[in-house]
């Protein structure tokens, strides 16, 4: 079967393409995607070249782990059924062009996808686009609710997962955390927690930070800005090595923990607290785009301060 997907070709180099999917076994689905995300983390860094050795990583790719449609083919074990929404972290199911392999170490944007069912969730047809969210709000709970892990009381980063990350901690009943964001275009938007520029916060208490921003040399001004014992959580993905100076990590016994890929609990989890009513969605998306804009689209997505969330709608290119 052929299919439109966007395939990045070489670091900045983008635009919507056609390509083959392997063929679907009986436990498998064929999902037409409505809508997918850009995200501004992993598919920035694929599309400036800068993502560090990957396994399973190469050009040309189809980027993407964030998307949702309709089932228009089920297997008979699948346990699924044609016509059911559900979400998809991405696919590895391109079928090699004549010129070699097209990579899909995440691959969500494309029209189709062929998926193992047991890695898709169902959505509610209600959320519309909000649905290709699921996978960050996933990770913003994999940040704050991991085992071992304390509930922050400051967020670095006003983007859509230092958002999340303070809307999923007052879902689960934490006090709402401070949250820091030195553009001043990103400050709005708070729902039940203050946002403030970090040279007009006094605090040096702070228990458990988290950075959801993932910007370099954040460390040792965080640092400065934790309680004896305190922790620092690396919610981002940072590609330099990361420094701090040890004697005031020393001084505080600072901890330090990383959060890494969320976990199909914490996907299960989030899905509960939407389906609850305690976490909402609305509002993180800000620009959509279609497929044939691919190019554009994505320099918006990771150039203007202004695009919280950038989603590709394939619906608009039937």
């Amino acid at each position: 079967m052929q299919t439109e997907a966007i395939i990045l070709s070489a670091p900045r180099q983008i635009q919507l393409g056609s390509v083959g999917l392997r063929d679907a076994g009986p436990q498998d689905l064929l999902v037409r995607v409505d809508h997918s995300g850009v995200s501004t983390g992993t598919e920035k860094l694929f599309w400036t070249g800068d993502m560090p050795p990957f396994p399973g990583m190469g050009y040309p790719l189809v980027p993407g782990y964030e998307a949702c449609g309709e089932i228009v083919e089920a297997g008979a074990e699948s346990g699924y059924r044609v016509g059911e929404r559900v979400f998809v972290p991405g696919a590895n199911c391109f079928a090699p062009s004549e010129t070699g392999p097209i990579y899909g170490l995440f691959g969500a944007a494309s029209r189709h996808l062929v998926s193992n069912a047991a890695r898709v969730t169902r959505v509610d047809g209600a959320m519309g686009p909000e649905g290709a969210l699921l996978a960050l709000a996933a990770t913003a709970r994999h940040a704050i609710a991991a085992p071992a892990a304390t509930m922050p009381d400051l967020i670095i980063g006003h983007g859509v997962l230092g958002r999340l990350m303070a809307r999923i901690a007052i879902a689960m009943g934490a006090p709402a955390p401070t949250v820091w964001e030195i553009n001043p275009k990103r400050a709005a938007g708070a729902e039940g927690y203050e946002v403030l520029h970090p040279d007009t916060d006094p605090r040096r208490d702070y228990n458990v930070i988290m950075d959801a921003s993932g910007a370099e040399g954040l460390l040792d001004s965080l640092i400065g800005r934790i309680a004896k014992g305190g922790e620092v959580v690396l919610a981002g993905f940072y590609t330099k090595p990361i420094q701090f100076n040890f004697v005031p990590a020393f001084m505080r016994e600072m901890r330090l923990r990383i959060a890494a890929e969320w976990q199909t609990e914490d996907l299960i989890a989030t899905r509960e607290l939407i389906d609850t009513g305690r976490l909402s969605l609305a509002g993180l998306i800000t620009h959509h785009a279609r497929p044939d804009a691919a190019g554009p689209a994505y320099e918006t997505a990771f150039s203007d301060p202004d695009c919280l969330k950038m989603i590709i709608d394939w619906e608009a290119s039937a």
